[in-house]
């Protein structure tokens, strides 16, 4: 995104023989005593070896000590957009402040905050967690952060801004995902100038005060419960199995509302189980759901021991990683970068990988970082992957390529999964790819994710000829749903939907800033590439909530003949669709799907134009 103009997470047993005696009671009295102070003097069980970056409080630790961590965290974070350092700032089960000595979290690039409970109950926050833009750029770059799993209990701050509101103001891959929030939650940064922000996703959640969407450009809100409601709406804001949320009202207000998700699977999350054992739970898929998962008691799915993970480091082999996949190990990957020159191999049906604190998978070589077998139910969550200097086919491969003629084995009761899966070419290095995500296997769920060919990045890393990338996300399984998918400045498709019966809830684009003229980004007759493509020979598919937009600075001048490409057959059907032009001079769609619909222009630079519904020919 750019920092240009823009518009508005034993008891002990003893047992014994009844003998009868006095003597003999008494002894096994004595045994059950015993027995019980060795329980309860038994030291917990050891804290695994997640890295010196993931960072746990408890809540008997001094409260200015994990304060004291965190703001320190925070100071090498808040300007770090293209940094190698990741952290994850873990909570065990616990209260932390009070009324009088709130603990206020900011959370600063590459940064993670989760409660360790099994359910968000577990971990109360007395203050806040905060995230943010800074003045002169408002939230329009508030990336790669996130905060699960927890409770939050608002408590003012002292500085004079942040009164009684959650802020969460952020960009695209920053998602809040199974959060109880007591008071107020605001999406904008009202205390930055300007109060810019574009993009965001949340998950599982519950919002009892209700939220303000103000600034959000577009915004993304899956099995929440939003309390009191949701407060604004500019060009796309998309609710799906949602309680309390809008009705559905596009394009006035730009409200899409589903009353249900049809295909979700949350995000596995670490936690500390009763005896302070480390574990994963996976939990279960759904379909046609509503509300969080854990509003009725624990979330549906299954509970996995740490000893079933290997637990990656920075400087660890591929090989060894590759060994323990293939011996059956899940995978936990521990915050840091990882440079990988062949691909990490999920091979066996069920596989769970989990990133900690963004950690970032670079291809080194021209590898492709990682790949999934033909196999069901893996679930890859929390990952960031980086393209590196020599091209790479993708970063991701879910599946063996349909030329291969794979199996492709699938199920809806068990689909595979992504959450919280991000994905960079160029930014902090230059970086190359054709695509970014391949999804080859049928019934998989796409849970917010990210694939952005950067617009900015260090010296040298971004430019038409740099940091080159065709498309972000190639889908051709069957049966595939996206839920929360943003892509952005690829230089020719952003998106192509090859496969049957896909569906996308909510879709955010910008197309690429920087061709350096027209010749350079046209096929086929028509000016630019369109942002959404649904293949030719698609009969089935349908999408809700869709939004592209253009700001071409190098190149003023230039066209996208249209933002969406779909064959034009009763079985597709799109559903509340919406082009920008970000600037009043910089770029022009001349339609908003299949050449119908109007034009963004400057001239009505920072409006939505809208078309609610267009299958087989016929926009309304």
């Amino acid at each position: 995104m750019p920092t240009s103009p823009r518009q508005p997470i034993a008891t002990a047993r003893s047992h014994r023989r009844s003998i009868g005696s006095a003597v003999a009671v008494g002894a096994a009295v004595l045994g059950v005593l015993a027995s019980t102070q060795a329980a309860v003097a038994a030291p917990p069980p050891p804290q695994p070896d997640l890295g010196p970056n993931v960072i746990v409080f408890s809540p008997d630790m001094p409260q200015a000590d994990i304060q004291a961590k965190a703001d320190a965290i925070y100071a090498q974070q808040v300007d770090n957009e293209m940094g190698a350092q990741r952290y994850a700032l873990l909570f065990k089960p616990g209260t932390y402040g009070s009324a009088t000595d709130p603990l206020d979290i900011k959370v600063g690039y590459y940064t993670e905050v989760d409660g360790l409970g099994q359910d968000p109950s577990a971990v109360t926050i007395n203050g806040g967690v905060t995230a943010t833009g800074k003045n002169g750029s408002g939230a329009l770059d508030t990336f790669w952060r996130s905060v699960s799993n927890l409770t939050i209990h608002v408590v003012p701050t002292s500085d004079g801004c942040h009164t009684g509101n959650e802020m969460w103001a952020v960009s695209q891959a920053a998602p809040m995902r199974r959060v109880d929030v007591k008071d107020y939650t605001t999406f904008m940064p009202y205390c930055d100038n300007p109060n810019y922000a574009s993009g965001g996703f949340v998950a599982d959640s519950r919002l009892e005060g209700g939220a303000l969407n103000g600034s959000q450009q577009q915004f993304y809100v899956r099995n929440t419960d939003l309390g009191a409601g949701w407060s604004n709406a500019v060009w796309n804001q998309v609710f799906s199995g949602d309680i309390n949320a809008p009705a559905q009202s596009f394009p006035n207000p730009a409200y899409t509302t589903l009353a249900e998700t049809p295909a979700s699977r949350e995000k596995p999350y670490l936690y500390v189980d009763a005896g302070g054992d480390y574990r994963v739970f996976v939990p279960s898929a759904q379909t046609d759901s509503t509300g969080p998962t854990w509003a009725s008691g624990h979330t549906p799915g299954r509970s996995l021991p740490l000893s079933g993970f290997f637990v990656a480091h920075p400087g660890d082999s591929i090989a060894k990683i590759n060994s323990a996949l293939a011996q059956g190990k899940n995978l936990l990957v521990t915050p840091g970068v990882y440079d990988i020159a062949q691909s990490i191999a999920v091979k066996r049906a069920d596989t769970v990988v989990l990133g900690l604190g963004m950690a970032t998978l670079t291809a080194q070589g021209g590898a492709i970082p990682m790949t999934v077998a033909d196999v069901r139910g893996v679930d890859i969550a929390g990952l960031t992957f980086d393209a590196g200097p020599v091209k790479s086919p993708t970063l991701l491969r879910v599946g063996s390529g349909h030329d291969k003629g794979g199996p492709h084995v699938a199920a809806a009761s068990d689909p595979t999964a992504l959450q919280d899966v991000f994905f960079r070419i160029g930014g902090p290095h230059v970086g190359r790819a054709t695509t970014s995500l391949e999804v080859n296997s049928d019934h998989t769920i796409l849970d917010d994710i990210w694939a952005w060919r950067a617009d900015h990045g260090v010296a040298g890393s971004v430019g038409w000829t740099v940091n080159t990338a065709d498309t972000g996300v190639v889908v051709n399984g069957d049966d595939v749903t996206a839920t929360g998918l943003f892509v952005e400045h690829y230089q020719q498709y952003n998106v192509v939907w090859n496969g049957e019966r896909g569906r996308t809830v909510f879709f955010q684009n910008e197309l690429p800033y920087d061709a350096p003229d027209q010749a350079a980004w046209q096929h086929d007759g028509l000016d630019g590439y369109a942002a959404y493509k649904v293949a030719d020979t698609v009969r089935s598919h349908e999408a809700w909530g869709l939004g592209s937009y253009i700001y071409t600075n190098v190149d003023p001048t230039l066209h996208a003949t249209q933002s969406f490409e779909v064959p034009n057959t009763p079985g597709v059907v799109m559903h509340d669709l919406s082009t920008v032009a970000l600037n009043t001079n910089a770029g022009t769609i001349d339609h908003v799907i299949d050449g119908q619909g109007p034009a963004a222009t400057g001239a009505n630079s920072g409006s939505a134009q809208t078309v609610t519904t267009y299958s087989d020919g016929v926009a309304q």
